[in-house]
């Protein structure tokens, strides 16, 4: 798979407690120079980068994040805000404790109630899995088909690990056909970029695979 088309999936992303705004201005930079997939920022910085970017690049965010357990309503707010503010693009938490109650419902009707707020906006999903059984994460496969959200996400990047090759197979194995995957969290490698899309991601959250990039034109290979 060539460089560039891997970059077109990737969700370039700057997510640090500390961000400053030229920081985010940079990753912005580099999401439209190597042609990524979106950026994805604090909710803070999206109405500024949707300015600066002039709809060259999606601009994504997240909410609920990273530990998923705000209320509906909270979460709704945030992601109507998100978008009114120019978001293309909402990754959001679940309750990983109603996950762990079998709540499957009421974390279904919240995806339900977020994707509405969304406005016709994409909806990722995150469930985090490295904190679910396998029979936690065939259920949260459900709840998300169910939901009408475009998205099941792995990780948010900041618990115990991120995406491996075995969820991702999971989530392709268990999700309906118009639920697309993506892996976030841990992907350091051109190879490792390429198997996770190989194996049924449409997308790749990280921040990595454009640093991989910049290394190549910088030394005259790409």
């Amino acid at each position: 798979m060539e460089l560039s088309e891997i970059l077109a999936k990737c969700d370039h992303t700057l997510l640090s407690q500390a961000a400053t705004w030229d920081e985010v201005r940079a990753v912005c930079d580099d999401g439209i120079r190597y042609g990524c997939a979106s950026v994805c920022i604090p909710a803070s910085f999206v109405k500024d980068a949707k300015a600066y970017v002039c709809d060259k690049l999606p601009i994504c965010t997240v909410i609920g994040f990273p530990n998923g357990y705000a209320t509906t309503a909270a979460k709704c707010f945030m992601a109507a805000d998100a978008v009114a503010n120019g978001a293309d693009e909402i990754d959001m938490v679940i309750n990983i404790g109603w996950a762990k109650e079998n709540k499957w419902d009421a974390i279904t009707k919240e995806i339900t109630a977020v994707k509405a707020a969304c406005n016709g906006k994409i909806l990722k999903v995150i469930i985090e899995t490295c904190l679910l059984t396998d029979d936690e994460k065939i259920a949260l496969c459900n709840c998300v088909s169910d939901s009408g959200a475009d998205y099941i996400k792995t990780s948010t990047g900041f618990s115990k690990s991120g995406a491996t090759f075995e969820d991702v197979a999971l989530f392709k194995k268990h999700v309906a056909s118009h639920v697309k995957i993506k892996a976030a969290g841990g992907i350091s490698s051109l190879d490792d970029a390429e198997k996770f899309l190989a194996l049924g991601a449409s997308r790749l959250g990280t921040s990595r695979v454009v640093k991989i990039a910049k290394g190549l034109s910088n030394d005259g290979s790409y």
